[in-house]
């Protein structure tokens, strides 16, 4: 009976600590996936996916998954699908044919992004879109906290543009760490 037990509980301590981990284990070619996997997933050897479209012969649309150039940060895990959670919470659609830092400027979008559900438990996309905004001179734990103090997230962007708060360049050789920065103080949204 005890030893029953002790089985029991050790596949319910194996289930939970499965929970715990948001991608998917295993050895990942970018150009292997899905057009329903491709976007936000990370490769084998850390580089981001990208979903490409090409027009056949005739009209038809086709979607290929490929490895870009751009590298997710070292300590994210690398063979990593993105969960739905993480889709849903943060706003990002998955079949999005490239990514822009004009999403930044469109209110809803950032608020999502900003949220605690995604800025606190889906460091893959808040990476992707850290980089993006220092790209364009913005931190994005300032554009957060302006946000979640403001309703115009165009307004705050252009704000922290024009103020002179802006990120640090990336390096060449390595991405922003945004993982090991400081969180702002989030407002609950």
């Amino acid at each position: 009976m005890a030893a029953t037990l002790k089985i029991t509980l050790a596949v319910v301590a194996c289930f939970a600590l499965s929970l715990c981990f948001h991608g998917v284990a295993g050895s990942i070619a970018c150009e292997n996936l899905d057009k329903e996997s491709c976007g936000f997933a990370i490769s084998s050897s850390g580089k981001r996916c990208v979903l490409e479209k090409h027009v056949r012969r005739g009209g038809e649309e086709a979607y290929t998954c490929r490895t870009s150039e751009i590298e997710a940060d070292k300590k994210l895990v690398k063979d990593w699908i993105e969960t739905e959670e993480c889709i849903q919470a943060c706003g990002v659609d998955r079949n999005s044919l490239g990514i822009s830092s004009d999403a930044l400027l469109e209110s809803h979008f950032t608020h999502m992004l900003c949220s605690t559900p995604c800025y606190h438990r889906c460091p893959n996309i808040i990476d992707l879109y850290f980089n993006l905004a220092a790209g364009e001179g913005v931190y994005l734990p300032k554009l957060c906290e302006e946000v979640g103090s403001s309703s115009n997230a165009r307004r705050a962007m252009a704000e922290i543009v024009s103020s002179g708060i802006v990120a640090p360049a990336p390096e060449e050789s390595r991405p922003v760490n945004f993982i090991g920065a400081s969180e702002p103080a989030l407002p609950p949204f």
